[in-house]
């Protein structure tokens, strides 16, 4: 059993039932021309963690953890979009409008991609998934029991919208869940802080929360020591 010192206190895994679960790092939300900054939004803030959860898959590997990575993408007829979420916004340009990087959010598209220095490597879980939290309407669920799963440690974007459902879904579930700070992003960062002091509170009511810093000096060697 390994220990992060995290908040609201230790947080504790085995490697063999856990799992990294990387969320939408998309082209999309991150690089310009995507649909992120087709909302008006700095992509500057979510860009910025790119190297921070390249980081964070390179130890999940070392250790052995099982990978898995999201993309919120729709079919392309639109079929599992629904009318509210394509015009919620009143967005200049629409899920599955035409883009610089082709369909916005649209399975297949090159904006669709997970940017490539955190892109899945051969033999990990990829999720494409038509809303915000990864379970909804996905088979990450049987994909993780599969695996013997039982705690997350999750990065990614947005915190408050899609990290943060994906969090409450895992919750739901029994799932023990670690968010790693600052491999997560928001265009907005009050609140990916508000986010964090919400997911923490009371005891971890959601899931515990820790700087990338203090699981990186982990490794495979400690924790065959232990």
């Amino acid at each position: 059993m390994i220990t992060i010192d995290a908040l609201p206190y230790e947080f504790r895994f085995e490697p063999e039932s856990t799992a990294i679960v990387s969320i939408d790092m998309q082209r999309d939300f991150i690089e310009p021309g995507g649909f992120g900054a087709t909302l008006g939004n700095d992509i500057r803030h979510v860009a910025a963690i790119v190297p921070k959860v390249a980081a964070l898959l390179a130890w999940g590997r070392a250790l052995g953890l099982t990978i898995v990575h999201t993309r919120e993408a729709h079919l392309p007829d639109l079929s599992d979009c629904p009318p509210a979420k394509r015009l919620r916004g009143n967005p200049k340009i629409r899920i599955g409008d035409p883009g610089p990087m082709g369909r916005l959010l649209v399975r297949g598209e090159p904006g669709n991609q997970i940017v490539p220095q955190v892109a899945p490597l051969p033999g990990e879980l990829v999720v494409d998934k038509p809303g915000k939290g990864a379970f909804y309407a996905t088979a990450l669920g049987a994909m993780l029991e599969a695996h013997g799963i039982k705690r997350l440690i999750v990065c990614g974007v947005t915190t408050e919208v899609c990290v943060q459902t994906t969090l409450r879904e895992a919750n739901d579930r029994g799932y023990e869940c670690l968010l790693v700070e600052d491999a997560a992003a928001s265009y907005f960062p009050q609140f990916h802080a508000q986010t964090l002091e919400m997911l923490r509170s009371q005891g971890g009511i959601v899931c515990w929360t820790a700087p990338l810093s203090t699981l990186l000096p982990v490794t495979l060697e400690m924790e065959v020591r232990s």
